[in-house]
């Protein structure tokens, strides 16, 4: 198996790709939002009575988080995800080159705990990028 460490190029990709499916994932839910932007507005009807339109009126002017907001915080976790990996294997690559270059203050084994940290931490989010894929497939599979 390439390690991340090996291959810079591989890590670059996957933020790449996993950037754009995240702007796919935005637009799908504005696509969604801009659909029914206010389900409480279809229930408007000159028939109700006037409680009843005060109820709907009160309803609409509630507002709650926002599938924007829901995105925008998703897209914040996953960069802060994605530069916790990055800042990982770049400690990883500099603790290997500074145990290469005899650094006395480094050992062997902190240099394989970096490794396997960085290691582990680019598996885990392959396999959260994989499950996104999935989903994504899965969901423009769905028959409306």
């Amino acid at each position: 198996m390439i390690s991340p460490v090996d291959n810079p190029l591989m890590g670059t990709e996957m933020v790449n790709a996993l950037g754009q499916m995240q702007r796919q994932m935005r637009d799908l839910g504005q696509e969604a939002g801009d659909q029914v932007e206010n389900p409480l507005s279809l229930l408007k009807n000159p028939d109700l009575s006037v409680q009843g339109q005060e109820a709907v009126s009160q309803a609409n002017e509630v507002k709650g988080p926002t599938a924007a907001d829901s995105v925008s915080e998703f897209a914040q976790m996953l960069a802060q995800a994605f530069e916790n990996v990055n800042v990982l294997q770049n400690e990883s690559a500099a603790m290997q080159s500074r145990f290469d270059v005899g650094d006395r203050s480094v050992s062997l084994a902190d240099v394989m705990l970096a490794s396997q940290k960085s290691s582990i931490s680019f598996e885990a989010t392959l396999q959260v990028r994989n499950r996104l894929a999935d989903a994504y497939r899965s969901i423009m599979q769905m028959q409306i």
